[in-house]
């Protein structure tokens, strides 16, 4: 499993592959999991807020996770990658959680919630910040969408996660989470149809207070019609 030729020294992680990471920390050397949780955690935390639908179980979906992999780094066979590998175990962590609890909340997460996932919302080198009304609208939207999807039975959000929202093919969620890839692509099928249904009416209503909003803020100047006749219409300007 392991491409390594030699002992690893602390100061060596942060240059070691994943896999090389996985197979130190097996053989005992201490601070390698340490860098791989390091590298993944923004996105294994995405993955695991998004999939519970809150960051209290987020945060429990992911310890329980890891400390999962930190035991059983062993059982790596290296037939998938090592991210491939991790998101599995968070991932049916979280909805072994879920499951257990049975949790189907459905209020908007605060946005600073997703500080380690919202990769998207950093500004982007050469181009212009939001200004602070699209950045409000994009935040609202995104609450209204990751209340939307915590409306979801598990295994559809979970397959959304991962393919809408963390961009993995297909076929690479179904190795993550563990089942074909004609069931992920219908659980997702089943899951955008619902969420549809849900969305619909609320982003219309976002959309419409957006309006009103920028109607008041921007009324619409009064033509100027000239001196009137208390009589008739406007007079003619001379």
């Amino acid at each position: 499993m392991s491409t390594s030729t030699g002992p690893l020294a602390p100061t060596d992680w942060t240059e070691q592959e994943d896999r090389d990471l996985l197979a130190a920390h097996v053989d005992g050397h201490d601070g390698a999991f340490a860098e791989l949780f390091r590298r993944h955690r923004d996105r294994l935390w995405a993955v695991a807020l998004r999939t519970t639908g809150n960051p209290e179980d987020a945060a429990d979906g992911l310890q329980d996770g890891m400390i999962a992999a930190y035991r059983r780094a062993a059982s790596y066979r290296g037939d998938a990658a090592v991210t491939t590998w991790l998101h599995r175990i968070v991932v049916n962590a979280c909805l072994d959680r879920l499951r257990a609890a049975r949790v189907r909340r459905a209020q908007p997460l605060p946005e600073d919630l997703e500080e380690y996932g919202a990769r998207s919302a950093s500004p982007v080198e050469g181009r212009s910040p939001e200004q602070p009304d699209a950045a409000a609208v994009r935040a609202d939207e995104r609450r209204l969408v990751l209340g939307a999807l915590a409306t979801l039975p598990a295994d559809q959000r979970a397959a959304l996660v991962l393919v809408d929202m963390e961009g993995y093919p297909v076929a690479e969620a179904a190795a993550v989470l563990g089942c074909a890839v004609g069931t992920v692509k219908s659980r997702c099928s089943r899951g955008r149809a619902r969420l549809a249904t849900v969305l619909a009416p609320l982003l219309a209503d976002l959309e419409a207070g957006e309006r009103g909003h920028l109607a008041r803020r921007n009324p619409s100047p009064e033509p100027d019609v000239g001196p009137t006749d208390a009589r008739g219409p406007p007079a003619p300007q001379p």
